[in-house]
């Protein structure tokens, strides 16, 4: 039993986090073998498909419905797998719905459709294939967190690919986790005995000519193995390639100290960031216990100082998720929910690049947020985007502009949403 009052300080809410964590060890495990293809059926109706490229330092399973365990691999391989995905009407966005038993019924549950390995030199093969699918030459880059093993990774990913309406070509890098919250040691190190194999991964899209633009999206621990191979091929090669626009750091498990450094190495020319964070993240309160009251990226206040100020210097735009609801107990994967992750969707897809230097990715989410709030009379997406104009400062130009286009109703919304921000209204639209 976790007794909460053992926690100085911060102790009630790092004993709810861990006595959360130590619950979700008892939950009921799901069955094996999810991704064993399944045969000789046809597309259920209403169903969707994603096809996806995964690239993985994990050592191959001799299961075929697991593929890939939780230890770590010699080399990195290459996977060519479908996921189907239940009808829109009987899922919510943002959800994952595993099959209770396997083979999984595709009217209900998500399942694979296909499953083959695929060599690196076929890679450049794939993305063609993708980009005559619509993908737009832009690749998306999914690097998981903690505590996922193959198919947490694969499904997950399949969910935000299908959710966004994203016309990307999804790759996904997938790295040794044990898929344990009592892994916490093995999974950290797989990350650094993973950058190399993500390093390589990058390189060869960028050098890929059938890839016009890569976007990269990393979750919890894997922004660490994110960030030090960014960091890794800023070192070897003067920068980060070009191509690579975008990092989307969501939730972040890594230390403040050496994030601010992984930045610096990146140079000038890095790629534009965008940090998602979220005041009520358990899982991040855990880990800033396990490494020595460590402030995690991912949790800071964005508006306190020197955080605000940093990220203003940096130019990194913020999305501050912490007045979004999240069906996960520890607030930790706010990044997949349905609403936040359309909102990315359409950034990616639609118009030039959300690496535009006259516009941020935050103007680009609160445009979008701002029409969807106009559209469907609610305040909600605003009060998802409103933070990002707050910080990212190619946004806070233009958002009154925005404001004024969907009236006094919605700057209301987000007048409130400001006060719970702690920020003035004035610096909600564009005062100084």
């Amino acid at each position: 039993m976790v007794l909460v009052r053992e926690w100085p300080g911060r102790g009630a809410r790092a004993g709810l986090a861990i006595s959360l964590l130590l619950t979700l060890v008892a939950c009921a495990g799901r069955p094996t073998g999810v991704l064993l293809p399944i045969a000789d059926v046809g597309p259920a109706p209403g169903t969707s498909h994603v096809d996806m490229l995964v690239a993985t330092t994990r050592k191959s399973s001799t299961d075929r419905g697991v593929l890939f365990s939780g230890e770590r691999g010699n080399a990195v391989t290459y996977s060519d797998l479908s996921i189907s995905i239940p009808p829109d009407a009987i899922r919510q966005p943002g959800s994952v719905q595993w099959p209770k038993s396997v083979p999984g019924n595709p009217a209900t549950d998500f399942v694979a459709l296909r499953a083959d390995p695929i060599d690196r030199s076929r890679v450049s093969a794939w993305t063609s294939r993708s980009m005559r699918r619509g993908a737009k030459r832009h690749v998306l880059v999914f690097v998981h967190g903690f505590n996922n093993k193959f198919e947490d990774a694969v499904f997950r990913f399949a969910q935000i690919v299908h959710d966004s309406g994203a016309e990307v070509a999804p790759v996904l890098f997938t790295w040794p986790s044990r898929g344990s919250v009592l892994a916490y040691g093995y999974d950290r190190e797989s990350t650094n005995f993973s950058r190399n194999g993500l390093e390589t991964l990058l390189r060869d899209l960028t050098r890929d000519p059938n890839v016009g633009e890569v976007t990269v999206l990393a979750h919890s621990m894997g922004n660490w193995l994110a960030l030090e191979s960014l960091r890794q091929m800023a070192i070897r090669d003067k920068r980060v390639a070009p191509k690579i626009r975008n990092v989307i750091l969501a939730a972040p498990d890594v230390d403040m100290d050496l994030a601010r450094g992984a930045f610096h190495d990146m140079g000038k020319d890095r790629p534009r960031l965008t940090l998602m964070v979220s005041g009520d993240d358990q899982a991040l309160a855990v880990s800033r216990l396990v490494w020595g009251d460590s402030v995690r990226l991912g949790a800071i206040d964005p508006m306190a100082e020197p955080y605000r100020s940093e990220l203003e210097r940096e130019n990194i735009a913020v999305l501050n998720l912490s007045s979004v609801k999240s069906d996960d107990a520890l607030n930790h994967g706010k990044f997949a929910s349905g609403d936040v992750v359309a909102l990315l969707g359409k950034r990616l897809a639609d118009g030039p690049p959300i690496s535009d230097g006259q516009i941020g990715i935050g103007d680009r989410l609160v445009s979008t947020a701002a029409g969807a709030a106009s559209t469907v009379a609610t305040g909600a997406a605003l009060a998802v985007a409103a933070p990002v104009a707050l910080i990212d400062p190619q946004t806070r130009e233009t958002y009154g502009e925005h404001l004024s286009n969907v009236g006094s109703g919605i700057r209301d919304t987000v007048g409130s949403t400001a006060d719970l921000a702690g920020a003035p209204m004035r610096a909600v639209t564009g005062g100084r």
